[in-house]
């Protein structure tokens, strides 16, 4: 049986280019997913504040491994991310703001702030700025 080589072949991911507003959205989500994760972290920091000194003690050790800092860290720019998408979504239910420049705007400042919140808590946790 031979396979016909000239039929059209549908767009895919090497192919297809997803617009910005398609990135965001699925980061939206993904940072909802990072966001249940870390609340099963917070859970876990706060069992073991209630299990006494030997329990704080090992999560201190837990948490001062790098990838801990760079899960906690994480967390919070998801936090943000997901903040700045609720507000744009906020605005979107105004009804307004469905222009495709006015979006792609949006989407940008999205994820500057987000950003900037992520580093200046960043500064204020670390440095006390």
């Amino acid at each position: 049986m031979a396979i016909n080589t000239n039929r059209p072949t549908s767009p895919h991911l090497q192919v297809y280019k997803l617009p910005l507003t398609g990135i965001i959205s699925i980061t939206h989500r993904m940072t909802g997913i990072m966001l249940t994760a870390g609340l099963i972290l917070f859970v876990y920091v706060i069992s073991a504040l209630a299990g006494g000194a030997d329990s704080y003690t090992a999560m201190q050790a837990l948490m001062s491994l790098w990838l801990f800092k760079l899960v906690i860290w994480a967390f919070i720019y998801a936090l943000f991310f997901h903040l700045c998408h609720g507000v744009r979504h906020l605005i979107w239910d105004s009804g307004s703001s469905f222009e495709l420049d006015t979006l792609n705007r949006y989407a940008m400042i999205e994820l500057v702030a987000s950003l900037a919140l992520t580093l200046m808590t960043f500064a204020w946790g670390c440095y006390g700025l």
